[in-house]
């Protein structure tokens, strides 16, 4: 088993967090993607869509998209659970999930794609009008959820969760982004704190 991973990209630190949590090791492959490693051939073949992290296991089988490989994980090893517990519990995660991931991660990237200059000869057409326009929706789902972290401590209740973990990269995403987090917004403030304390943040 091998894991082919992209450094301080959002989604590779992603799975380097969760397999932190779950305390499990797998054998890194760096792939450097300022220098587009990501669309060498050893990448390519393995996931046609060219992105990273891409896990393959000792049989062949290619696994890629952070949540998919997050969920082999966690079928692997359950404890801790990260992915909810019982059927409502699974499913508040998997929604908070979604929404942290469609409502931060992909905004802020988008941001960060259409404005930064690095970005450039990634995102063609680079539209920096999209990429402004994008950063008032991360403001706007931020206010939400601070009022949601007022009520628990963590994104999806009690427990620590994916949902956390998506949360927390997506707000370190913000700085290249150009998009800061409120002063106002103590209780996101408060659980950013706590989950960027956490040994596995490192990862």
């Amino acid at each position: 088993m091998k894991l082919f991973d992209g450094g301080r990209a959002p989604n590779p630190r992603r799975v380097r967090v969760f397999l932190a949590e779950k305390g499990i090791e797998v054998p890194l492959v760096p792939v450097d993607m300022g220098a587009l490693g990501h669309k060498s051939d050893e990448v390519a073949r393995r996931n046609p869509l060219q992105r990273l992290p891409v896990l393959e296991l000792d049989d062949g089988t290619v696994l890629s998209e952070s949540v998919a490989i997050c969920r082999y994980f966690e079928e692997l090893q359950p404890e801790p659970p990260l992915m909810g517990v019982g059927a409502v519990g699974k499913a508040t995660v998997e929604m908070w999930q979604r929404r942290m991931e469609l409502n931060l991660l992909m905004v802020v990237a988008q941001a960060f794609r259409h404005i930064h200059p690095a970005m450039k000869e990634w995102e063609i057409p680079q539209i920096p009008e999209w990429g402004e326009a994008n950063k008032p929706k991360a403001a706007e789902f931020l206010a939400l959820l601070d009022r949601e972290l007022a009520t628990r401590e963590f994104v999806a209740g009690d427990a620590y969760s994916i949902a956390d973990i998506t949360g927390m990269i997506a707000i370190d995403f913000m700085k290249p982004a150009r998009i800061s987090v409120g002063e106002d917004l103590s209780n996101v403030q408060r659980w950013y704190a706590a989950v960027s304390a956490r040994p596995s943040a490192k990862a």
